[in-house]
């Protein structure tokens, strides 16, 4: 266990860091899950948002620092084409 007043403030940061990137990480794949299955149950217009929203979640946890950019624009990837692909071939509703 640490001994320096500093040595104990850099860990009750690290704590409350660690508290914070969790919960960050928790809600994007959150709303992943949530994108990804309206995408696989069809439905184009509430699936539509909810890759927007997983999509600026992963944006604002790119630049916390939370996750790596790379790492946001490989999921935001996925997600879109997932999404594209999925609603390309559906027939425009009349």
């Amino acid at each position: 266990m640490a001994h320096t007043r500093s040595a104990l403030k850099k860990i009750r940061q690290a704590e409350r860091r660690r508290r914070r990137n969790q919960m960050i990480r928790s809600r994007v794949k959150t709303l992943i899950k949530k994108a990804r299955a309206l995408i696989e149950a069809g439905r184009l217009e509430q699936a539509g948002l909810a890759v927007g929203n997983a999509v600026s979640a992963l944006d604002k946890a790119a630049e916390k620092g939370v996750l790596h950019r790379n790492n946001a624009a490989r999921r935001k990837s996925r997600l879109v084409r997932r999404y594209n692909n999925a609603f390309r071939s559906a027939p425009p509703a009349a």
